[in-house]
């Protein structure tokens, strides 16, 4: 049962990177419609820290949260199509790393959340490389009637 927690304890610590990453990562792509699939892809993975958190409870072990965010820098396009790139990566490494680790888990019910997990990194790889290709329709398409979103969102949320 250990070996399943110190398991589940290293997939929440590199999946809380991502997480932070990926807040990091959102203060600069400035596009209303970009911004807003990072904000869902960050709520997906706090929901998704929150199951391993769990699980990590019940067999009687404690997720570490005390991770520094890491510090994104530039400006513009340029800044958020490093983002994107790097993302994408990110993502494809870390379902490469723990597919076939994964795989390997005698415990099918802990097994099945985590791959639930590398279901939805791997859909948002699909958003950052869609954000690449210069979509902004990624959480959906926008009615024939509205006019598509102008202006860009701001890299703080509160400004004093």
């Amino acid at each position: 049962m250990s070996d399943l927690v110190g398991i589940l304890q290293e997939f929440y610590r590199e999946k809380l990177a991502m997480l932070l990453s990926h807040e990091s990562g959102a203060r600069l792509v400035g596009q209303y419609d970009q911004n807003n699939a990072y904000q869902y892809i960050i709520n997906r993975e706090e929901a998704q820290l929150s199951w391993v958190a769990t699980a990590i409870a019940e067999l009687g072990g404690a997720a570490a949260d005390d991770q520094a965010q890491p510090v994104r820098g530039g400006k513009g396009a340029d800044a958020a199509r490093a983002v994107f790139e790097e993302d994408a990566r990110d993502a494809q490494a870390f379902v490469d790393r723990w597919r076939p680790r994964i795989d390997q888990m005698a415990n099918a019910r802990h097994a099945k959340m985590l791959r639930v997990i590398l279901g939805e990194v791997l859909e948002a790889k699909r958003f950052f490389e869609q954000a690449l290709a210069g979509r902004t329709d990624l959480l959906g398409r926008r009615a024939d009637t509205l006019e598509p979103s102008h202006g860009v969102v701001l890299p703080a949320r509160w400004i004093e």
